[in-house]
């Protein structure tokens, strides 16, 4: 029994070693060509003559984890850090997450074999009319007690098993990748609407100034007016840019109450019991370290999950191929049978059966043949997939760069429009009050100012947006070493 036992267990042995892993193995596929610098990023410097640089960037001048640090506000950072444990929308993924990385667990154990024992008790009572009933001897009835191991397994010898573990693996670090790229969208959703928050307080703040400007301004045209110097109509038309300018100041109310409530969501709080307290957007926006492109592409974490779902389908064509082998099994079981309790831990009662078995399909159709390519079809849309991604992840830095260079260009142009609107108003209001013009050219003068003023607030809070959603498009202090390695 014993070189029976040796016997199979060496021949176990040698079907392991021979067994081989059918199916393409995962090479990264390749991306877009990047070039050596961003266009929206100013002009690279000359080439070493090696052909390749980077830019030269201080270990402090990069993203961090707590991006939103940077821009040095203690309400956002507070709001920022409630993110992780109250947002519903990361939650799902993270869940979603947590069941891939079970599914890997659940693919490893195809490796190992199945292992199942138990004890079994059984009374039976034989046939008399059955033709091996002895004769004289009715109704016979015996128990048997048994102690029984089984174990079976199918040894991996074409690789299924291990490519099954690949695609599971890859799978579960696209959900870790997909996770971490819901933070980010969710974090940086969180700003952006902090940001148009802050900036609506600005406007508000700008009208409340502006409310009491002209207060004062229809106070001095009552006074011309008593007076005989001015007429009713320069008294009515300044009432009515008072009005208008005060149904403006409500008005901004209505989108900051949405961003609030907006705000409250992504924070895991009901909009009924959550409030901000009013405060103008601040004047500096930190530099973004944007790096090179070639960088991109271990910082995205979108990107990151599409080449871990090209891994993922490349893997499973190696299990499409896999069926085309046979399939083949080890089985075998032991224990104790006996008719008594009394002996059945002993050596007679002793029982064991060993089997291999193989069994390859002849015939199925074509089945096998369009499973498999189906398999390769699937790699090639991934493949597509991530190419498109990373197209998308270029095309989105470079419009955010752009949007931050153009309203840069725009916010100079307009502080200038500021200053001069600011003079004209000044002139205007010494004419009046000289009496040289009517008032009209008073109203023309503030409509215009407050015009500017107000964009020159808005061109502010959306170079805070635009800077936010370029951290995003960079990954946002992620890259593709915080996968999980499974």
């Amino acid at each position: 029994m014993m070189r029976l036992r040796t016997g199979v267990a060496a021949t176990a042995l040698l079907l392991l070693l021979a067994g081989c892993t059918v199916g393409p193995n995962y090479h990264r596929p390749t991306a877009a060509a990047s070039a050596p610098a961003w266009r929206e990023n100013g002009v690279p410097p000359p080439n070493p003559p090696n052909g390749t640089w980077k830019q030269a960037e201080p270990s402090d001048a990069v993203l961090r984890g707590k991006w939103w640090e940077t821009y040095d506000d203690p309400q956002l950072n507070a709001l920022e850090e409630r993110i992780a444990v109250s947002n519903q929308t990361l939650k799902v993924a993270m869940e979603q997450y947590f069941e891939a990385r079970e599914q890997v667990q659940v693919a490893r154990s195809q490796y190992y074999p199945t292992l199942a024992a138990g004890p079994a008790v059984n009374r039976t009572r034989e046939s008399n009319n059955t033709p091996n009933t002895v004769r004289g001897l009715s109704h016979y009835q015996f128990n048997e007690y048994s102690i029984e191991g089984q174990a079976q397994w199918e040894p991996d010898l074409w690789g299924q098993v291990r490519r099954t573990v690949e695609e599971t693996r890859a799978n579960a670090q696209a959900s870790a990748a997909l996770l971490a790229n819901v933070e980010l969208s969710v974090r940086a959703e969180l700003a952006s609407d902090y940001f148009e928050m802050r900036g609506l307080d600005s406007q508000r703040q700008l009208l409340d100034n502006t409310v009491t400007a002209y207060e004062s301004y229809l106070h001095l045209t009552q006074i011309r007016f008593k007076g005989g110097v001015a007429t009713e109509s320069d008294v009515a038309l300044a009432q009515t840019q008072l009005d208008t300018t005060r149904a403006q100041d409500i008005d901004v109310g209505v989108a900051r109450a949405q961003f609030e409530h907006a705000i409250a969501t992504l924070v895991g709080e009901s909009a009924s019991t959550f409030s901000l307290p009013e405060m103008p957007l601040g004047e500096k926006i930190p530099p973004v370290p944007v790096g090179v492109p070639s960088e991109l592409l271990e910082r995205r974490p979108d990107i990151a999950a599409a080449e871990r779902q090209v891994d993922a389908a490349n893997a499973q064509i190696g299990v499409a191929i896999a069926a085309y082998y046979p399939n083949v099994s080890l089985t075998g079981s032991g224990g104790f049978l006996s008719g008594t309790p009394g002996t059945l831990i002993q050596g007679p009662s002793e029982m064991w059966s060993l089997g291999a078995s193989a069994v390859e399909l002849l015939f199925d159709a074509g089945r096998r043949h369009a499973i498999t390519q189906q398999a390769r079809d699937a790699y090639e849309q991934q493949v597509a997939n991530y190419r498109q991604t990373v197209l998308a992840a270029f095309q989105d830095v470079e419009d955010n760069l752009a949007a931050l260079r153009i309203l840069d260009q725009e916010s100079v142009a307009n502080e200038a429009a500021v200053a001069s609107a600011q003079r004209s108003l000044t002139i205007s209001t010494g004419r009046y009050k000289g009496g040289v013009t009517t008032y009209l050219e008073v109203l023309t003068a503030q409509t215009v100012q407050l015009t500017n003023e107000r964009t020159q607030e808005d061109i502010a809070t959306r170079q805070f947006v635009a800077s936010v959603q370029l951290i995003r498009a960079l990954g946002g202090g992620w890259d593709t070493t915080q996968l999980p390695k499974m």
